[in-house]
């Protein structure tokens, strides 16, 4: 990371940024091409200090069949912030909040993981705990991003001087 002064390292901070985040974009290779698509997620910090994000399609589509190829991702999520637009336009921009990361998808085909992938999913979209059932499972396709490679960055507003 260039700005070393934006980065953020520690697990609690970047959990931060993933607790307002509800959409993360998932960017994949299609036949050489970059392919990326915004979607829900839920997330889990195992014991391991693996980040996981739990999302959920339809069972066929583009990305099912990219996934099948080759489970390799890169997912980002952002918080924006207030635009900053002072006289020099050269140094205009926002504050910000933005975790990145690199990782592999795994397809969960196991009914009792595939509900509580869900549960973790619905949870973090609405704060709602929800059980759901090997039937309601069945009806999605579910997937994890498993992750050791991420990290934040934050351009914060400023304090008070």
């Amino acid at each position: 990371m260039r700005r070393k002064d934006r980065e953020i390292k520690d697990r609690s901070e970047i959990e931060e940024i993933i607790l307002q985040c509800r959409t993360c974009h998932v960017a994949m290779v299609d036949n050489g091409m970059p392919y990326v698509i915004p979607m829900s997620f839920g997330y889990r910090f195992p014991s391991d200090g693996t980040l996981e994000l739990y999302l959920h399609s339809a069972h066929e589509g583009r990305k099912i069949e990219i996934l099948g190829k080759s489970n390799k991702v890169c997912f980002e999520m952002m918080v924006e912030g207030e635009s900053v637009f002072p006289d020099n336009p050269c140094v205009s921009g926002y504050y910000f909040a933005s975790v990145i990361g690199y990782g592999e998808a795994v397809f969960i085909r196991d009914a009792a993981e595939k509900c509580e992938a869900l549960s973790v999913l619905f949870r973090h979209q609405t704060g709602r705990d929800v059980a759901f059932t090997d039937k309601e499972a069945e009806t999605v396709c579910v997937f994890k991003i498993v992750s050791t490679d991420f990290t934040g960055k934050k351009k914060p507003r400023p304090g008070p001087q």
